[in-house]
């Protein structure tokens, strides 16, 4: 399944060491940020508030230690590889159960590989996590092209139907034949195409959040349950309120790029708005749902590889894609629902052979890192009849 023969198939090892420099520039640049007014009694409604992103930059600057976060992530084994023609960064931890199943976990926007490192370890290593070994996983977590260590691009066309053929070269690499995929946000269109595209070696997939969007034709709504329709009605409110940041990336990623890339308190801004809005609708801030340095981690990894433009223009790549049905998948499919996301169960079975189906009511959009257990649980279930 390699096909591209022209470049090196070498797997390098690879760890993550932020030169000091580039650390004293962050403190430098948040501490002179030019910082905007802000409007009273708005709350959240305009946008990240000042008052807030005036405390959480303080933090990041003086109080969150970049350097114990660097040295967690590369307790990981991490590698790159080129790809057609693009280098891609990965962690790849394999389990100590020789029959455990390869699973490859894809992040999307603004998430990154950190998003997942809650949950490495109870999917690896069952066994020290209070599981059933055989339920344990190979885990593969790529970094997408454009994101982080894989960035930036160097070329156009990187839309998600390019990340997947990548993502079966690179599990072909590995020397997995045969092996599951999990998906959240982008990951979650990225992991169904690349079982759409290698049927024979993809067991299984497992997203959160949806999968597949309503075709428009109002019979699909008919006898939805007042949940499904809350739902919808949701997603609705998300394109008409909340869809700014993807408009300005599907199509001017490089304007919005300039400033993203120039001031880490936009970039802080523009990314925790997101994590404000999308995780557990029960939490009023972004540090009340997920832990605030492995957010910050996160963020830090962005302003540090200099991919706030690359990893934009995802979505200008894909923006040709956007609405159209796929090609039916007879993969087995499961979906775990968790509060704020769209997911339907008759939206995703018209293009998908979905055999699980799972709703949850704590958690939201990144729930390997709101609610890891309950995600690690359902993917357990799912893959179970599926190795």
């Amino acid at each position: 399944m390699d096909t591209v023969s022209s470049e090196s198939t070498e797997i390098r090892p690879f760890r993550i060491d932020i030169p000091q420099a580039d650390l004293d520039d962050l403190a430098d640049r948040l501490a002179r940020t030019r910082w905007t007014d802000e409007l009273p009694g708005v709350g959240w409604t305009y946008g990240a508030p000042t008052s807030y992103l005036r405390g959480l930059a303080e933090y990041w600057r003086t109080s969150y230690d970049w350097r114990a976060h660097e040295a967690a992530l590369n307790a990981f084994p991490q590698f790159t590889t080129t790809i057609d023609g693009q280098d891609v960064h990965f962690l790849h931890v394999r389990s100590p159960e020789p029959d455990a199943l390869p699973l490859i976990l894809t992040h999307g926007w603004p998430g990154s590989f950190v998003e997942m490192q809650k949950i490495v370890g109870p999917l690896t290593d069952p066994r020290a996590h209070g599981g059933d070994p055989a339920d344990a996983f190979h885990v593969v977590v790529p970094s997408i092209p454009g994101f982080g260590f894989s960035g930036p691009t160097q070329e156009t066309g990187w839309d998600m139907a390019r990340v997947a053929r990548a993502w079966a070269v690179l599990m072909d690499r590995l020397g997995y034949d045969r092996y599951g995929a999990q998906g959240t946000d982008s990951g979650a269109v990225i992991s169904p195409l690349l079982g759409g595209l290698a049927p024979e070696h993809v067991v299984g997939v497992h997203v959160n959040g949806a999968l597949g969007f309503p075709s428009g034709d109002p019979a699909e709504l008919e006898g939805l349950t007042e949940a499904e329709l809350a739902r919808l009605a949701g997603m609705h409110h998300q394109l008409e309120e909340g869809a700014g940041y993807a408009i300005l990336q599907s199509t001017r990623p490089q304007t919005v790029g300039v400033g993203l890339s120039d001031s880490p308190a936009g970039q802080l801004a523009w990314i925790v708005e997101k994590f404000q809005e999308w995780t557990d609708p029960a939490a009023a801030l972004p540090e009340d749902a997920v832990d605030l340095d492995q957010l910050l981690t996160n963020v830090s990894v962005y302003w540090f590889t200099g991919t706030a433009t690359s990893s934009a223009r995802l979505y200008r790549e894909g923006r040709a894609s956007w609405g159209q049905q796929a090609p039916r998948s007879e993969v087995p499919s499961g979906v775990a629902v968790f509060p704020g996301d769209p997911g339907v169960r008759r939206i995703a079975e018209r293009d998908h052979h979905v055999v699980h189906w799972s709703e949850f009511d704590q958690g939201g959009h990144f729930p390997a890192m709101e609610v890891p257990d309950l995600l690690v649980g359902d993917v357990r279930r799912f893959f179970r009849a599926l190795r």
